[in-house]
């Protein structure tokens, strides 16, 4: 690791503190199994759906179509999520900022995956990008993964659990951890 950080340079994980739980969630959805350029697209086109609106707010989406929401790139299964993140941000199951800043991570994963189609990923990508938490390993990460064997010479991916149990040693800065372990991966890239 301390080749890769030397490789690298400072850490770079600037996490966006303006973002409401419900708008990271529904941006979060966007992104799964995307790349950020489709994703962001994809994003874009939503929130042109809402014209003046930075960003519509939960009961914004009541005055949109499903049909409109998938013409800007949802999949069904993500219009669902979406549409739940929406309700569950309206009757207060997805908190305000506020609130949820007060709360651990557990209880915030555990609380935030009540929604359809967010699961630990979603919610750890939430934890560090958004609430920018300072020890979140997102273990089942592919990057993750893959930037760990790479960073430490590997021939196969490291399993879920023996990640999760190597990164003790990171703690309490497995957030930064991870980020370097993501830009191992980027310099395989750049190699090639």
């Amino acid at each position: 690791m301390r080749r890769l950080i030397k490789q690298v340079g400072p850490c770079e994980l600037k996490p966006d503190r303006r973002r409401s739980p419900y708008e990271a969630l529904v941006r979060a959805v966007a992104h799964q199994q995307l790349n950020g350029i489709a994703a962001e697209t994809i994003t874009r086109r939503f929130i042109a759906l809402f014209p003046g609106k930075r960003f519509p707010a939960p009961e914004d989406l009541a005055t949109v179509t499903d049909e409109q929401i998938r013409g800007a790139g949802f999949s069904r299964a993500k219009l669902a999520a979406i549409r739940d993140i929406s309700a569950k941000a309206l009757d207060g199951t997805v908190p305000t900022r506020r609130v949820i800043a007060k709360w651990g991570d557990d209880e915030i994963v555990d609380h935030l995956s009540q929604c359809r189609g967010v699961g630990r990923w979603t919610v750890e990508m939430f934890l560090m990008f958004t609430l920018g938490r300072q020890d979140v390993l997102p273990v089942d990460d592919f990057g993750v993964q893959n930037g760990f064997r790479l960073a430490y010479g590997l021939e196969a991916m490291p399993k879920p659990k023996e990640l999760l149990a190597f990164g003790e040693k990171w703690r309490p800065h497995r957030t930064t951890a991870a980020w370097y372990l993501w830009r191992a991966v980027d310099l395989a890239k750049a190699a090639k």
